[in-house]
């Protein structure tokens, strides 16, 4: 029997993958043709969905983008067998822009079923987990910092000592909490995990679980995900079913239990304390800080919040080993990131691959530059409080410590492109307003300096004392900076200020010296 795989994630439904998908069995009723139509999550090549790919016997086939209009001619060519047509891409894992990548963290993405169990273990899953309950909870965060891995969610925290500061903390309840907000611009890894390979999820926080002792773990799952969200619960049920979840997990006597919960809709529920806040029923705002959440966080308890990717990541280091995960990347930047190119760009997408490489490189080889084809005039990377760079910084390695040096931040890997007609006083403009609609209220810096940033940009735009307001929005930027009380606040000036370093005509400013 033939078998064909049309991806049912959500990028690729919006784009017309489930009418693809009824047309192909349509098409082969009518033909009288026998297949096995698997829906998988999404490669990640946006711009070649809805993608249909076709097993032969040297291998997947792609052909794409398909509308449902094209199958009747797919098939008449062959489909079914990998036959020529003017949609076929060739071999799938010939493609550049996969086969220049290195998928470790998304490695089924795109290949397996990610409800199927069978298909799960069938491509290495649950080997983590298996060789994690043969550790101590020590062992296993030893691991898992000498792997070097860090919080893939923004601040770049070593997990291993978030890890092992909750396993130091005495308590009789522990939990395990994934940040699944995922509420950037730009950014797509996490859900496209969710929706493509939960499993792999589900795995990473049994593990953590196993790390400290913690027998609950809570998924925050963003409220605009209903795919991710009906996914992840098929496969908490079907692993439970399974015994890799529940009060005794694969026999070993230990327990794990897991649930979804569907956030508040609020980008400020991103940041993990307020994340806690609504998680335990109250409104969503941040808490002051010590105590830590891995001290005291859900109910008071220690709690490991971790993003998707951070606990998606633990497996493998299990499976593989510390060493093969710490030999990728470049200084204290180890592993994988899945960069997520966005805005405009000609091959929009998810690229994973090992810290080091360059903007420039992610830009052009694999995004091919603007989908204008105007030049690009500058990106925005870590989401709306990451900072512009312009074409100059280009040649940047995409590594933690090196985008610290240009006062940027890698944030959740998300790169968004602007081409050359970009206005970008209206972009900083709109950072700050963005703030101001978005903070949560309980600081004045963030509450009342986003608000005033807001007028102050207006006042240069139209003009009105440019240096004097200058001086005082780069006041208020350090206040903000100085006095927020979460990364809101903290970091909203990091697109401001920028786009005046960067950007100063854009401004109406012709004299570098008026901005200091």
């Amino acid at each position: 029997m033939n078998t064909l795989y049309i991806p049912q994630d959500s990028g690729a439904l919006s784009l017309g993958a489930e009418g693809v998908a009824r047309a192909v069995q349509s098409e082969a009723r009518k033909r009288g043709e026998e297949l096995r139509l698997v829906r998988t999550g999404s490669r990640g090549l946006y711009w070649l969905e809805p993608l249909l790919e076709v097993a032969t016997p040297s291998g997947r086939v792609a052909y794409g983008p398909v509308s449902a209009s094209d199958v009747p001619s797919l098939f008449e060519a062959g489909v079914l067998r990998g036959g020529s047509h003017a949609l076929c891409l060739g071999p799938i894992e010939e493609l550049p822009y996969l086969k220049q990548q290195e998928r470790m963290t998304l490695a089924r993405v795109g290949i397996t079923d990610p409800t199927s169990l069978e298909d799960y273990a069938a491509h290495g899953g649950f080997r983590g987990l298996r060789n994690a309950l043969g550790l101590s909870g020590e062992q296993i965060i030893k691991e898992v910092m000498d792997s070097g891995l860090r919080g893939r969610g923004g601040a770049a925290f070593p997990t291993g000592i978030k890890w092992k500061t909750a396993d130091a903390t005495p308590s009789p309840q522990k939990y395990i909490v994934c940040n699944a907000d995922e509420g950037d611009s730009g950014t797509f890894s996490d859900r496209m995990i969710m929706e493509g390979d939960p499993f792999v999820l589900i795995e990473g926080m049994v593990i953590a679980g196993l790390a400290i002792g913690a027998t609950q773990g809570y998924i925050y799952l963003r409220s605009e995900y209903p795919h991710a969200y009906r996914v992840l619960n098929l496969a908490i049920e079907k692993a439970q079913s399974a015994g890799y979840l529940g009060g005794d997990v694969l026999g070993s006597g230990k327990s794990f239990h897991l649930e979804v919960r569907r956030g508040a809709g609020s980008y400020i529920c991103g940041e993990e304390t307020a994340l806690l806040e609504s998680l335990e029923g109250k409104r969503g705002v941040i808490r002051y800080r010590p105590p830590l959440p891995a001290v005291s966080g859900l109910f008071g308890q220690p709690t490991i919040i971790n993003n998707v990717i951070t606990l998606a990541s633990v497996p493998l280091i299990f499976d593989r080993g510390a060493a093969f995960y710490k030999n990728y990347g470049t200084g204290r930047s180890r592993g994988t990131l899945p960069f997520q190119l966005a805005g405009n760009v000609k091959r929009g997408g998810l690229v994973e691959k090992a810290f080091g490489l360059t903007l420039s490189e992610l830009l052009y080889d694999f995004g091919g530059g603007s989908f204008t084809g105007r030049p690009i005039r500058a990106v925005q990377i870590g989401g709306p409080l990451g900072a512009y760079l312009p074409e100059a910084l280009f040649d940047t390695p995409l590594d933690y410590e090196a985008l610290s040096g240009v006062q940027a931040m890698l944030g959740h890997g998300g790169i968004v492109a602007f081409d050359d007609t970009v206005d970008m006083a209206s972009m900083a403009r709109f950072a700050m307003e963005f703030c101001a609609l978005e903070s949560c209220g309980k600081c004045t810096p963030c509450r009342i300096g986003s608000t005033r940033g807001v007028e102050v940009i207006d006042k240069i735009l139209r003009n009105r004392n440019r240096k004097g307001n200058l001086h005082l929005l780069r006041d208020l930027c350090d206040i903000m900076v100085s006095g927020s009380l979460c990364g809101l606040g903290g970091l909203i000036p990091n697109p401001v200020l920028s786009a005046l370093k960067h950007f100063p005509k854009d401004f109406g400013i012709e004299e570098t010296e008026e901005l200091h």
